[in-house]
């Protein structure tokens, strides 16, 4: 089972759900896929860590071959080569490595080399198998990272016995990098705040996992009492509430110090327990309904 947590701005509780769904459970698998700011391995602080960089090919120029037609210049629609002066010029902060620039080449003077946008870490805490994607700071998309992030869940689960829980701790907001991070999610859990702005950033992810067609539910957190516009929104649109987190100084403290919250008291087990439990009741009757 491959669950995603998202929301629709950072700060809202996705890493604190993640992490405790995840340590709540018998033996699972945390992907920080949240790779321009990753803080998940805070939490779990993983041992035996194995490194991977990862690289992405851009266009290197061989002056000595090029002619000066501009082909390349003219196919790349991301403004990554310019002519100037005589010379076709690489950006490659702005390339999207499709390759495209060395297939019009007409002289075969556009070759690719290697650049480093970031690495993936793999290690072990407690019960809980941790991979972290980590972007270079100034790469334009951490796409990449995140599709190598979930090959590994893949090879995991060849390698598994049985029905693994895999948690996807997804970056905030709907842009391209969330999408790549739910595409093969059997289920989302969305998490909202109770205010008129947390409203608004939990129906960006509504519409999102809705246009994915992804079984969902939500998860509110910082709950007082009194009006809650979030579960309201729940309410009005028949959304299926999985759990509500109350806005506690103690629970605060425990997260701000990056301490996994279930490890510290019994209280908090006891409610993250029933929301991992409806969390794979509505997977196993979404599997049932949707084969």
């Amino acid at each position: 089972m491959k669950i995603a947590v998202l929301s629709g701005k950072g700060g809202t509780g996705k890493t604190l759900v993640s992490v405790n769904l995840a340590s709540s459970a018998k033996k699972s698998t945390y992907i920080d896929c949240d790779v321009e700011e990753p803080n998940g391995h805070l939490f779990f602080k993983p041992k035996h860590i194995k490194t991977e960089d990862i690289n992405i090919k851009i266009p290197l120029v061989d002056y000595n071959l090029c002619n000066g037609c501009r082909k390349c210049v003219e196919f790349c629609k991301f403004n990554a080569l310019a002519y100037i002066k005589n010379k076709v010029m690489v950006f490659d902060d702005v390339c999207h490595s499709c390759g495209g620039c060395m297939l019009f080449c007409p002289t075969n003077a556009i070759s690719e080399k290697d650049k480093k946008i970031g690495e993936v870490q793999k290690g072990i805490s407690d019960n809980v198998t941790v991979v972290t994607g980590m972007l270079n700071t100034g790469e334009a998309s951490g796409v990449p990272i995140i599709k190598k992030l979930l090959s590994y869940n893949i090879e995991d689960n060849e390698n598994t016995v049985g029905d693994k829980l895999t948690f996807i701790d997804c970056p905030p907001g709907s842009a391209c990098v969330v999408m790549e991070s739910i595409k093969d999610a059997d289920y989302c859990v969305l998490v909202a705040e109770p205010t008129v702005f947390g409203v608004h950033n939990l129906e960006m992810v509504y519409e999102l996992v809705r246009l994915f067609n992804k079984p969902y539910g939500v998860v509110l957190n910082k709950c007082m009492d009194g009006e809650n516009p979030a579960e309201r929104f729940c309410l009005d649109r028949n959304i299926k509430v999985l759990g509500k987190i109350p806005f506690e100084s103690e629970l605060g403290t425990l997260n701000s110090n990056a301490l996994i919250s279930i490890r510290e008291n019994k209280r908090y087990k006891d409610m993250f327990s029933k929301i991992l439990q409806k969390v794979t009741e509505e997977v196993r009757n979404e599997t049932i309904v949707n084969p």
